[in-house]
């Protein structure tokens, strides 16, 4: 994947391109978002501080493509980046997730991501050393002790010649590890044990929320259990492997990095926006609406957040916020935080039309997808022009008549057009499918027309 300092906002709209389909407008404003963060890195020092992210607001209803323009553009730009709905917060003083809590799990996705990264820079020489480690498990080296007492009783030559021995033992041994022969050889090995008798004692929930490590806490009063274990050679150098990778990685480094990208590169999706704006409750207390706008001003317009990897800055996070903002609309959110989400882009309800291209050009398009489920089977799903906008004609009559869920529908039609299918191929050992249009009217016809059935079904 291409450096993010790559990409010009065209590229990446390009890129974006590849998988959602239509909806330029917005397209255009997380490109020019994406690049300010690379235009941010090359000014001057002293006025680096003082650029903001524009925060964006993607306005639009469900199933138009504001999550995966949200998840593309993290990944095209290699970035920390988490999606959570506005929705699982509540006012401090309630029993619940609070703001705060987004920002610690992106840091731990940010270690995750540079651990990662620098695991794979380490990985041949880690397989080196865990090659070395194999072969001492297969043939231990002869204890020293009794190599003493052999020199004691035996002449020089003799200890040599020992050594020697062992030494072309070891040799062949590697041979037989390169060429694969050896894979299904047991050995024992020492392994770290998953739980402990402490963390099972503290609450999952209180360990979260105080973003601290318990094992780092207690340092050295908290050994480390490990159990021997036999296991197959293949399975015992896979574990090797990682643990000498631990121990070629210096975590300190890895924290740092990943704290320096979640403050200059990190991007949070905050979903469900418009179930927070709005009036509270006008009696009762009021958990879910503006206590929720009024904890999150603070994350959005910079503020330090505690974790176990020290502090991290929110100032220059981008926060991307979206809704279908049928009730509610942007004023409704409290002015503070309104002035932080100074972009606000309308994406447009999709057409039958839209459907044909959702059905077809992406890279990850649901027909695509479903020719690959099929071809598990070896059989041949081919589906006919005209059947196509059949199937995106229906799914729009649908959603024009009931509930408007966008791309979404397109999954519910075609899981009621092709569940006979999916259920029998199995058994009827069928090479080829062919769905024509005249095939998708006969078996979707009668639910859509039954408009109780396909509220139901479709």
């Amino acid at each position: 994947m291409a450096a993010i300092l790559e990409f010009t906002p065209k590229q990446i709209v390009q890129e974006l391109d590849k998988y959602i389909i239509g909806q330029d407008k917005a397209k255009k404003s997380v490109a020019i978002a994406l690049r300010n963060r690379w235009r941010r890195k090359q000014v001057p020092e002293g006025i680096r501080e003082e650029i903001y992210p524009n925060n964006i607001i993607l306005i639009g209803p469900t199933g138009v493509g504001k999550t995966e323009i949200a998840r593309r553009l993290a990944r095209l730009a290699n970035a920390p980046f988490i999606k959570i709905e506005a929705t699982k917060f509540t006012e401090v003083g309630y029993v619940g997730r609070d703001v705060e809590s987004m920002i610690r799990d992106l840091t731990d996705l940010a270690v995750s991501m540079v651990r990662k990264e620098k695991t794979a820079e380490v990985e041949e020489l880690a397989k080196k050393h865990s090659e070395e480690r194999l072969i001492e498990l297969l043939i231990p080296p002869p204890p020293k002790k009794r190599r003493k007492a052999a020199s004691e009783t035996s002449d020089e030559g003799d200890v040599e010649s020992s050594e020697e021995r062992y030494r072309r033992t070891k040799e062949k041994f590697k041979k037989q590890l390169e060429t694969g022969e050896l894979e299904d050889r047991m050995v024992e090995l020492d392994v770290e044990s998953e739980s402990s008798p402490l963390m099972q004692v503290i609450s999952p929930m209180g360990v979260e929320e105080m973003g601290v490590n318990v094992q780092d806490l207690f340092g050295g009063m908290i050994p480390k259990k490990t159990k021997r274990r036999k296991m197959k050679v293949n399975e015992a150098r896979n574990l090797l492997i990682q643990e000498e990778a631990q121990k070629l990685i210096d975590m300190e480094q890895v924290m740092q990095e990943a704290v320096k990208r979640v403050e200059n590169s990190g991007i949070v999706f905050l979903d469900e926006i418009d179930k927070v704006a709005g009036e509270g409750s006008k009696s009762g207390p009021d958990v879910s609406r503006q206590g929720v706008q009024r904890d999150l001003l603070p994350v959005v317009e910079g503020t330090s957040v505690f974790t176990k990897y020290g502090m991290v800055k929110t100032d220059h996070v981008l926060f991307i916020a979206s809704g279908a903002f049928h009730v509610s609309k942007p004023s409704d959110l409290i002015p503070e935080l309104q002035g932080r989400f100074p972009i606000r882009v309308e994406l447009n309800s999709l057409t039958a039309g839209d459907f044909v291209r959702i059905l077809t050009e992406p890279e990850n398009a649901l027909i695509k997808q479903y020719i690959a489920l099929f071809a598990t089977e070896k059989v041949k799903l081919d589906f006919d022009e005209d059947a196509i906008e059949e199937i995106a004609d229906i799914a729009n009559k649908v959603n024009e008549r009931s509930e408007n869920i966008g791309a979404r529908r397109l999954h519910t039609v075609l899981t009621a057009l092709l569940e006979d299918y999916l259920f029998d191929i199995p058994d009827k050992k069928l090479k080829k499918i062919e769905i024509t249009r005249k095939k998708v009217q006969d078996t979707l016809s009668g639910i859509v027309q039954d408009e109780d059935l396909s509220r139901y079904i479709l």
